[in-house]
């Protein structure tokens, strides 16, 4: 399959490789970002995009993504699948969906989770919003890039799909540090505290998976300083998304504004950005209750 792949930073690199090496063609334009190996690099947007089956983006935000929407829904080939896995606004995912759709597109909103490990392993979720046939074309590339595709419905979907995740997740880890801080405080051993926790009613992802405490449960972020992983600014980006969306269905959710609130503290006031969304818990060690 001829694949055109828009924004080869940090996810968009590994999962072309990816592709490159599962023996697609594949065709890369990026800004900035070094072509990966297997990677045909484009000089354009537009001439990644020109005669490919499928175009792929990895794009930073809405407005990025409608920017090259915009360049490049004109030169695709009719029936072609526009296939975005950036993580943007529902509202941006349904507008290029509906201007793809118009010009003889296919189009597929399918964000990913599983961090940049996950990209180069081929081990990402997707979540997909699109309609059926659409889906059914980019699947096998999924497949390649992760190790679960969800179809969750039309378009904006995944989307929507994407940020009800990581505000939970967003929420959970902020939880999960403040539980090792206020242990610490209390004399508990973190790995007694881990041993109880991860097999008990306290269990999450955020715990079990990607626990903030150095040395303790499987290798993470907290064990090489807290370097990304998944980057605390991005957790930010992810939460404030999930604040639009309630705002704009008029949802209440208090503890995803809260999340909201103390990630913006912890990146923008504080020296949270470049660091792990899981170094909140230094910060919650160094901080009492009138903080």
């Amino acid at each position: 399959m001829k694949i055109g792949f828009i924004g080869l930073g940090n996810m968009g690199g590994p999962m072309a490789h990816n592709l490159a090496r599962g023996g697609h063609e594949v065709r890369g334009f990026d800004l900035a970002a070094p072509m990966p190996e297997g990677v045909t690099k484009a000089a354009t947007a537009g001439e990644a995009a020109q005669g490919a089956d499928v175009v792929i983006t990895m794009l930073p935000n809405g407005a990025i993504l409608r920017a090259v929407a915009a360049d490049i829904i004109p030169v695709m080939n009719k029936g072609a699948v526009f296939l975005d896995c950036s993580t943007v606004d529902v509202a941006s995912a349904r507008a290029v969906a509906a201007d793809a759709e118009a010009a003889g597109l296919m189009a597929i909103d399918a964000p990913v989770s599983g961090g940049i490990t996950g990209a180069a392993a081929g081990t990402l979720t997707f979540m997909a919003g699109g309609p059926d046939a659409a889906f059914a074309i980019v699947k096998p590339l999924l497949d390649i890039m992760g190790q679960k595709a969800v179809h969750c419905g039309a378009a904006g979907a995944g989307q929507a799909a994407k940020i009800c995740n990581n505000m939970i997740l967003g929420a959970t880890m902020i939880a999960t540090c403040e539980a090792f801080a206020l242990a610490d405080k209390l004399g508990l051993d973190r790995a007694k505290m881990f041993d109880v926790v991860s097999t008990s009613s306290g269990y999450s992802w955020s715990m079990n998976a990607y626990c903030p405490a150095p040395g303790v449960g499987p290798k993470s972020p907290a064990d090489n300083g807290y370097k990304p992983g998944f980057a605390a600014e991005l957790m930010l980006k992810d939460l404030r998304l999930s604040q639009e969306a309630a705002q704009s269905v008029d949802a209440d959710t208090p503890m995803g504004a809260r999340a909201t609130e103390l990630y913006a503290a912890f990146v923008e006031q504080e020296d949270g950005r470049g660091r792990d969304f899981s170094a909140m818990l230094p910060r919650f060690e160094t901080r009492g209750r009138g903080d």
